[in-house]
């Protein structure tokens, strides 16, 4: 009743012939809005656009909620500009993804996202490293990352680092949607969730993990991926394996170069997998522009290429950028939430219990050692922001979730 009265109010306000109907009440309810959105055209770089450009304030979604009320007065699209899009570099390993990847962000002023790694999995908010636990654990219950992976890539360490860095990734990709519906801002990223299928191709090719753990790998990855609008554009830098060879050399990393995983056999199965599984059903939802990267060559190249795609050509009939095509204001806003305060419901659905894989599971004993010395390491205890002994002050967060942790971030091992 008082919403009607105050809508009739503006309508006589307001002089007759500039509200259309329903006009007014979009004032109040942006999410009824139609806004049938479609990719901008081109991306564009800071180089080609107005010097007077200048971008809507960024929503701070890290530390605020996209509330209902939010919704009625602040639209979504009203962010987006021709550079909201999402950007992949990938490649085989030191190609030099994140120095293009790092490039590109620049000149089309997106936000940079690297690659993903195990610190993120290990290390804890407070800065304490639960690697460090590895000597108090028995062998069955300690960490697995990068270094021991490469240096020793049996079935056991191949299938944990494998599913660990899904689920790395995985969230690393929900965290890019969120800043691009969130800000407007657009994301370029190091590798990402979509093409992490070619490490357990390869791994597989080698004998490193077995065939129910790779079944179990494609079951969790059909059951997450759906959730996820793919990326825009995918570059892909090319090399052949002697070059990469090369590179892992020069970057110097012992493990890499002197470890048992990264062999030319290994890194083969790795091409093949992307050129095979990867690229193809990529380029069937997002632009594909593939460089020969053995000579390191001009980013400002790749800039270039990039300013000419077409992104507006796709109608919702075409595969391509389907993913981006929205009729409602709302549409949008729903995905806003979903990404940017409901994070944690997603990567629940990572959960899967895998029988038919024992490789990803401790035993009972090895189990109840990493509980105890888990619970009990700094800044562990209990949740983010509720450890007194950290030095967290928690008198006005009685209202907040105070539940203790069990495991680190949806994983099934250490």
């Amino acid at each position: 009743m008082a919403l009607s009265v105050l809508c009739n109010a503006l309508s006589q306000a307001v002089p007759r012939g500039q509200l259309a109907s329903g006009t007014v009440w979009k004032l109040f309810c942006k999410t009824n809005a139609r806004v049938n959105y479609v990719p901008a055209a081109t991306i564009v770089s800071i180089h080609s656009r107005d010097s007077d450009y200048k971008r809507a304030a960024p929503f701070p979604y890290k530390t605020k909620k996209y509330r209902l009320w939010r919704r009625l007065f602040e639209s979504t699209s009203e962010r987006f500009d021709e550079n909201t899009k999402i950007i992949v570099v990938d490649g085989p390993p030191a190609v030099g993804k994140t120095k293009v990847a790092q490039k590109l962000a620049e000149d089309f002023d997106m936000h940079f996202i690297p690659e993903a790694n195990m610190d993120m999995h290990y290390i804890n908010s407070y800065g304490y490293d639960f690697r460090e636990l590895d000597a108090k654990l028995p062998p069955g219950a300690q960490s697995v990352d990068e270094k021991k992976w490469c240096m020793s890539p049996d079935k056991v360490t191949s299938a944990n680092f494998q599913f660990h860095m899904y689920d790395l990734r995985f969230s690393q990709y929900i965290d890019a949607l969120a800043h691009v519906f969130s800000t407007g801002q657009g994301v370029v990223m190091v590798r990402s969730v979509f093409s992490d299928l070619v490490f357990m191709e390869a791994c597989f090719n080698e004998g490193y993990v077995s065939r129910k753990v790779k079944d179990g790998y494609y079951f969790v990855r059909r059951n997450t991926l759906k959730e996820l609008l793919r990326p825009h554009l995918v570059v892909y830098l090319d090399m052949p394996v002697p070059a990469v060879q090369q590179r892992l050399k020069e970057r110097g990393h012992d493990y890499e170069v002197n470890g048992k995983a990264l062999t030319p056999s290994f890194l083969a199965n790795l091409e093949n997998a992307y050129k095979k599984n990867c690229l193809p059903a990529l380029e069937q939802h997002a632009e594909l522009l593939v460089y020969d990267w053995s000579n390191e060559a001009d980013v400002d190249l790749v800039v270039e290429d990039i300013e000419r795609l077409d992104f507006e050509k796709y109608t919702y009939y075409d595969e391509k950028m389907r993913d981006w095509l929205f009729f409602k204001e709302q549409h949008i806003q729903d995905l806003r939430c979903k990404y940017a305060d409901y994070k944690n419901d997603l990567m629940q659905m990572l959960n899967v219990p895998l029988p038919n894989c024992p490789e990803l599971y401790m035993d009972a004993t090895e189990a109840a050692a990493f509980e105890e010395k888990y619970r009990n390491s700094p800044g562990n205890k209990y949740m983010d922001g509720f450890n007194m002994d950290m030095g967290d002050k928690v008198f006005w967060k009685f209202f907040d979730n105070f539940a203790k942790r069990t495991y680190p971030t949806s994983n099934t091992r250490a």
